[in-house]
């Protein structure tokens, strides 16, 4: 049974890797050895200091393709004001797009042309089967 709780920003998303084992078993005595709490610890670590190494990059890349960095959040009352002013939205983000669920299949799919999202889309079952084709 899903947490109806809603989730913080700061939520992290699980993701799977296969390593070798001699990796692993490198990772595993780095831990033992105190340099690192956890497998989990040396990984982040790992992931951050390559994103630092690549971070001119990315910072030109986000610009050149007019991404959004961070939280997008769109609730019932966003998406209608913008089927009202006759818009549609194309979003395109870096981070994290929710669409409230407070938010009808049929809104979503009158108000929101495209979805471009590097990172996590938070939204019902419902509004991701509506938007099925926008989604990229």
């Amino acid at each position: 049974m899903s947490d109806p709780r809603p989730r913080a920003i700061a939520d992290s998303e699980k993701i799977t890797i296969n390593l070798g084992v001699v990796d692993l078993g490198q990772i595993d005595l780095l831990v033992q050895e105190g340099f690192y709490s956890n497998r989990t610890d040396l990984i982040r670590t790992a992931i951050r200091n390559q994103l630092a190494t690549h971070g001119e990059t990315l910072r030109h890349t986000v610009a050149r393709r007019t991404l959004v960095m961070g939280l997008q959040d769109y609730g019932r009352r966003e998406l209608e004001a913008v089927r009202e002013a006759g818009e549609r939205l194309r979003i395109q983000a870096l981070g994290l797009v929710r669409i409230g669920e407070d938010v009808p299949p049929e809104l979503a799919r009158e108000t929101i042309e495209s979805i471009v999202v590097l990172g996590a889309l938070h939204a019902s079952p419902q509004v991701k089967a509506a938007l099925a084709g926008r989604i990229h």
